[in-house]
This record gives C-alpha cells, structure tokens and sequence, in this order.
C-alpha cells in the first residue's frame, strides 16, 4: 500500500512541475547565431561617400540585396542563446544609381519571449 502511495504522489509531482519553466533551464539549449556578424569597430568604418566596394571589403558581403534592384545593403546578425531573448542587428546600407553609400541605419533589437 505505501508502495503505491509513493508511486502516486511522485506521478502528481511530476505531473505538476512538467509546466514550470524551473524545469526547462535544466534542458540545454544550443546558442544559435545566424547571418554577418557586425563588430562596432568594423560598422564604425563605414561612412557615407564609400563605394560598394570599400564597404565589402570591410563588412564583407552582404546578407541580402534588395531584390528589385534599388541597391539596398541588408547585413543582418541573428542571436538565439539557449535560454534568453532573441537578439537582431539588421545594417541597412543604401547605395546610389552610382554606387556610393547615401545613408547608414542600424538597428539592434530584442525580439520573442524569455525562455
């Protein structure tokens, strides 16, 4: 009999904590990080006046180009870590019709919930 008292009450136990998110930090969950990663000091170099080329050379390439050809820099730098909020810097560099950088718009931001 007390055999199955224990056996029912560690059912009920584990039963109510299966939600709790205590639990779910236990489970390890790889950091995932996608895209170009931005350093400061290499963003820092860039300035508006520079050509396609000189920002290549320092940013390399870029994730995406504005498909429909309006010459559109798009570096964007996803980080997941295993237990915490996303994290996303999206560069956004915008080229003349001569190739020349005309404007700079960086924007890091926090994205999802916690956990």
């Amino acid at each position: 009999m007390r055999c199955k008292t224990l056996t029912a009450a560690a059912v009920v136990m584990l039963m109510m904590t299966a939600g709790c998110s205590t639990l779910e930090r236990v489970v390890y969950r790889p950091d995932i990080n996608q895209g170009n990663y931005l350093v400061a000091n290499d963003v820092s170099k860039i300035h508006t006046g520079m050509t396609q080329q000189q920002v290549a050379y320092t940013l390399g390439t870029p994730m995406m180009r504005d498909p429909f050809g309006s010459n559109v820099w798009y570096y964007v730098f996803r980080q997941e870590p295993g237990h915490e909020r996303v994290k996303q810097q999206t560069l956004t560099l915008t080229f003349d019709s001569n190739g020349t950088l005309t404007n700079i718009d960086n924007k890091p931001r926090l994205t999802g919930t916690e956990g």
